[in-house]
Order: C-alpha cells, then sequence, then structure tokens
C-alpha cells in the first residue's frame, strides 16, 4: 500500500478536519402540510398546501441553534416555483449567511383555481390568511428550529404578496414585527362596472380556462371579497349586477373594505406596533399609483415606514431586491440575527 508523505497526510488532514458548514450549502426543500382553514372552500382549493422552506449553510451541523424566519408570499398568476425558478431563494439564503445574515426562509402557495387566493379570507376560496398566518406558522414553528416568537418572525411578498404582506400584518400584529411590500398590488378600492360584471357573469368553465390575466383577475378578486355561497353557478360570486342593469352598492362596498387604503385607520394600532416597516416599488410600475395613494394614508395617520423609489419596472428587479434589500432588512430587524449590521459595524 501506498504511503502518504508528510505533505499529502497534512493536506488530507486539514481537509478532513474543516468544520461541515463550512462546505454546506443553503437547502430548499418542497413540504406539504396540512391546513385546517382551507377545508370546505367551494372552489375545491386543496387544503394540503406545499410550500417551500430554506435551511441556512450549517442548519445541520449545529442541532442546538434556532433562527429567525421570513415568510415570502408570490404574486398572482404564479406559484412557488415559477418564483423559485427567477428569484432562486437558496441562493439569496445563502448569500445572507455569508453576510452573517443567518436565517430560515418559507415561500407558501397561495396559488387557487382562478390564479391567487390574494391571502385572504372566503367561503369561495378558503381561509388563506388563517392558512398562513397561524397554519402555516405553527407548522414551521413544530418542524424547524426556529426562534418561535414574534420578535423573530418577518413578513413579505410581491404584487398579490405584498398585498397579503400589509393585511395580515394588520389582522395578525401578534404573529410579524417587522414586515416589507415589494410593488403591492391592491392597495385602493377596486370597482365593479356593469360592463365588467356582466363579463363575469357570461363566463363559462372554457371562458376561465383560456382567459388571460386581465380577464381573470377581476373574477379571483370577486370570488375572494365578493363571494356568494348561496350561487349555484360554477363561480360562486357576487356581481351584483340588477335587473335595470346597475351595480348594487353593497358590491363596491365590500371591495372597499378589503383595501388597505380603506383599512389603515381601524387597524393603525397594528401598524403603529411594527418593529419595522418597509416598501418600496419601480418607477415604471404599473401599481404606482396605487402605492403613492397608501403611503398618503400612511403619512395621514402618522406611520412610521421606510420607502425607496427604485428604477424599474413590476418585475424585472425583484431578485435582486430580495438579496440586497429584503433580507438585509430582516436581518437589520430580527430578534435572534448575528447580522454584523445589528453591531453597527
Amino acid at each position: 500500500m501506498r504511503r502518504i508523505g508528510w505533505a499529502g497526510a497534512a493536506a488530507l488532514a486539514a481537509i478532513i478536519s474543516l468544520p461541515a458548514a463550512a462546505q454546506d450549502k443553503a437547502r430548499i426543500e418542497w413540504k406539504v402540510l396540512h391546513s385546517p382553514a382551507m377545508e370546505g372552500n367551494l372552489e375545491g382549493n386543496s387544503a394540503d398546501r406545499g410550500a417551500y422552506v430554506v435551511t441556512p449553510p450549517g442548519y445541520d451541523e449545529h442541532p442546538d441553534k434556532r433562527y429567525p424566519v421570513v415568510y415570502f408570499l408570490h404574486g398572482y398568476w404564479a406559484t412557488p416555483q415559477m418564483y423559485q425558478e427567477g428569484m432562486k431563494f437558496d441562493a439569496a439564503v445563502q448569500a445572507a449567511a455569508e453576510a452573517g445574515n443567518e436565517l430560515i426562509m418559507v415561500i407558501p402557495d397561495g396559488s387557487s383555481r382562478l390564479k391567487g387566493g390574494f391571502y385572504s379570507s372566503s367561503p369561495t376560496v378558503g381561509d388563506y390568511e388563517r392558512f398562513v398566518a397561524r397554519d402555516l406558522v405553527q407548522w414551521v414553528d413544530a418542524s424547524y428550529r426556529t426562534l418561535p416568537e414574534r420578535a423573530s418572525r418577518g413578513l413579505a411578498g410581491h404584487s398579490m404578496g405584498g398585498y397579503g404582506t400589509i393585511r395580515l400584518a394588520m389582522k395578525y400584529p401578534d404573529t410579524f414585527s417587522s414586515i416589507y411590500m415589494m410593488s403591492a398590488c391592491c392597495l385602493d378600492p377596486m370597482q365593479m362596472t356593469p360592463e365588467i360584471a356582466r363579463r363575469i357573469e357570461g363566463m363559462g368553465e372554457d371562458d376561465i380556462a383560456k382567459a388571460q390575466f386581465g380577464d381573470l383577475a377581476p373574477v379571483s378578486t370577486l370570488a375572494t371579497w365578493s363571494p356568494d355561497p348561496s350561487d349555484d353557478g360554477i363561480l360562486h360570486v357576487y356581481t351584483g349586477l340588477k335587473e335595470d342593469g346597475t351595480i348594487d352598492t353593497l358590491v363596491n362596498q365590500r371591495l372597499a373594505a378589503n383595501a388597505p387604503i380603506v383599512l389603515v385607520p381601524q387597524y393603525l394600532p397594528a401598524l403603529k406596533a411594527l418593529d419595522a416597516f418597509a416598501m418600496d416599488i419601480g418607477d415604471k410600475d404599473f401599481l404606482i399609483e396605487g402605492n403613492r395613494l397608501f403611503r398618503q394614508e400612511l403619512d395621514r395617520f402618522g406611520v412610521n415606514y421606510e420607502f425607496e423609489l427604485y428604477e424599474g419596472d413590476h418585475g424585472n428587479r425583484i431578485a435582486d431586491r430580495i438579496r440586497e434589500e429584503v433580507l438585509p432588512f430582516f436581518g437589520k430587524h430580527l430578534s435572534g440575527q448575528n447580522n454584523v449590521n445589528k453591531e453597527g459595524n
């Protein structure tokens, strides 16, 4: 048997003695959990919900270590898989850890038969609110070595997920301490018109299957915010279209009641209790006006937040900003972090 020289033996010993974490990478896994909150919805959206869980490098090698968690909500007409393809969440968590910002990231499935449940609660689409803020959080805390407390949980999201971020922050102030909204949709009230209502009422299964983004989005929001469990049709929505061709005012009141601009005054204590609140949007984003109006209301009621208007559109900078802005933001504000930025270095 060939002998190994002193130099070779030293090199081999150095490799063997390297800590496992130094050779480890952030790991992303697709997991499925059962959500009681999603049971029994009229669309038939599954109560067995998937989520990506990304653990930082060294997670397996340090069994006594616990981590803060960032929950990220994806946008409409998308899935976690579609976002992972573009955002590379595992690479983002890896980069964060290399900067001293170790965390777990969770990306739940917010899709539905109509392409999105808007992280809201409806008998038609299901209770996506409680799925995320209760069932998912409890499952993650029970399954992973988290720091299971409000101060160590952050919530972020893009587009529909940005809307979900502010909605859940308002309604579940004891669950999340810090939030980051990215290019949020649906902040100002939507309006149901007779023209849109007639088009929705005339849609069949084939029309729904072939509908493009702009045609299906009003149907999805109506199913979420103006449901009708007594409707025998395929959509279980209340359009409010009356025989005289006008719209029942109740429908637009329901839509307005789900707009964060309208909700700011009644959820002011929850907003002011946030440890940290940030939002951003690209200067060419089609949602820029709704975001401006929302900030105007936050300013009116004295809510503290950080805002950045950056050069970009609705989606072309999101991956970079998750890595360069969103995760560092949580590294500064979530309890339990070892981020060098918290030390002022």
